[in-house]
């Protein structure tokens, strides 16, 4: 008894202040890499150190970003008096988290069970990647978190012949979950690899699915065609006179947010921020809309700083873990990751081309009368679309990173009202509304609420067919990319 007491706690630890926060699920990552290296002890401890500190500070820029804009947002909704479904991955967790004992009798703690095992089916799904072809570890445990409670709200209004067995029912949502991990993770190796010219990392967020569409469409639309049509990337545009300082990262990032948010904050009127306790009434309220949308800028360089932090730690490291544990593997990280590569002013881009497409559904869903109006939140609007854009710039340049994450934004509102409005959540305020939870989950939905068993053995079959699919159209690169980068670039020039 004394024995499992202990067992109990410390995994109790592990699951709260390791799995459940990524710096620090990060830094266990890098420490076990390293010590499976062989590393002496003091670089272990200093790459261990820089990573979770990299991490830490990628989390200051991020949370700055959302904390900047999220009162812009609210003011939104006031100004215009909607009362609507916010889209933002804790908007969405707090609705399950308020809704899901009144709706369907159960409890939020079985959420974290249902967050281990299918980390668990994750891990097997990369340990035996010679048979499964997946080869992404899913380490950002906030979006787990977000993901797990999400799924559970989905699958029990699915199959609510479920809801009477506990056992059966974490056994459908950790497979499903755990394989949707590890194959959307694994759909953005190629794209993460070419943008990142082999770094070693893959993407694991809420829009691996869109990642991977957003580089097909790009290369498909308006990429080269084999040298045929001359590509345009954002960085490459030759801009006259003082047009030229668009092509500093920051002061573009600057000016754009400066003259789009300026526009909002000052049709929204000083009395919201005032109320809100955002700025003061003595304060310039000219100088308050300037210095807030400077800090957009200034959390982006931050969010940067600590990618170029920690990624290289992380990646030297997890090659031991991928010797030893996860043969021919790579980490799946946070969306941010991937914004310290490529064209930095492509994030600016894709954002506010996103955004564009979100503020024009919802004006849409307003015309319509949609029973569900949905309130864009900054983090779909800014991680889903500046990650898509990101990508589609590498394949396809200034046009693919307009076209595509505009249509994206589209789909994030229209999407989230069907699925929200359709399962409830709507009712509860939020919903997580980031790409893949509005495309992809909602057919997963569908499929298990209108066929039951035989739905959920379509989705997982679905599901574990993708990098099946993927390996047999390249198999002799498949493995390469995340074994030898530039064996595999040498490989791909021969061909």
């Amino acid at each position: 008894m004394v024995v499992l007491s202990v067992l109990n706690a410390i995994w109790t630890f592990f699951a709260t202040y390791v799995l459940q926060k990524a710096p620090y699920m990060v830094g266990f990552l890098t420490l076990l890499g390293y010590c499976l290296m062989g590393k002496k002890w003091y670089d272990t401890l200093a790459g261990t150190l820089k990573a979770i500190i990299g991490m830490l500070i990628l989390n200051v820029g991020s949370g700055g970003l959302t904390g900047t804009f999220r009162p812009i947002l609210a003011g939104l909704k006031e100004r215009f008096n909607l009362t609507a479904c916010v889209i933002d991955p804790y908007y969405g967790q707090n609705a399950v988290t308020a809704g899901v004992e009144e709706v369907f009798g159960k409890g939020f703690s079985a959420v974290m069970t249902l967050l281990l095992i299918a980390f668990i089916v994750n891990i097997l799904l990369v340990r035996f990647n010679k048979l499964t072809k997946c080869r992404t570890l899913f380490t950002t445990g906030h979006v787990q978190v977000q993901q797990a409670a999400t799924a559970y709200w989905l699958i029990l209004f699915a199959l609510p012949a479920l809801r009477a067995n506990n056992v059966a029912l974490m056994i459908v949502m950790s497979v499903i979950l755990g394989a949707y991990w590890a194959v959307g993770s694994n759909l953005t190796v190629k794209p993460m690899q070419e943008l990142s010219d082999g770094a070693g990392f893959a993407i694991a967020h809420q829009q691996m699915f869109g990642i991977r569409l957003g580089y097909f469409l790009a290369d498909k639309l308006f990429g080269d065609k084999g040298g045929k049509r001359k590509v345009k990337k954002v960085g490459e545009m030759e801009l006259p006179g003082f047009f030229s300082i668009f092509n500093e990262n920051m002061v573009c990032t600057a000016i754009l947010m400066t003259v789009f948010f300026g526009i909002i904050m000052c049709v929204i009127g000083k009395p919201f921020f005032v109320n809100a306790k955002a700025t003061k009434e003595s304060e310039n309220f000219a100088f308050y809309v300037f210095n807030t949308s400077l800090q957009f800028a200034v959390y982006l360089a931050i969010l940067q700083l600590g990618v170029r932090t920690f990624v290289t730690e992380l990646t030297a490291s997890f090659q031991g873990i991928a010797e030893k544990l996860l043969p021919s593997s790579v980490p799946g990280v946070d969306c941010a990751v991937c914004y310290g590569f490529g064209d930095s002013n492509a994030v600016t881009f894709g954002f506010l081309a996103g955004l564009t497409g979100q503020i024009i559904a919802i004006i849409t869903l307003i015309v319509m009368k949609s029973p569900t109006i949905i309130i864009c939140g900054f983090v779909p609007v800014f991680f889903d679309n500046a990650t898509i854009g990101l990508v589609a710039n590498e394949k396809g340049g200034l046009k693919a990173c307009l076209v595509i994450p505009f249509f994206s934004g589209l789909i994030q509102v229209f999407g989230a009202a069907i699925i929200a409005g359709w399962v409830g959540l709507a009712n509860y305020g939020g919903y997580l509304g980031m790409f893949d939870w509005d495309t992809v989950w909602p057919l997963f939905t569908a499929g298990m609420h209108y066929l039951g068993y035989i739905g959920v053995g379509i989705v997982v079959v679905v599901l574990l067919a993708i990098p099946q699919i993927e390996y047999r159209m390249d198999p002799k690169g498949y493995f390469l990319i995340t074994e030898d980068y530039e064996a595999y670039k040498e490989r791909k020039a021969n061909a």
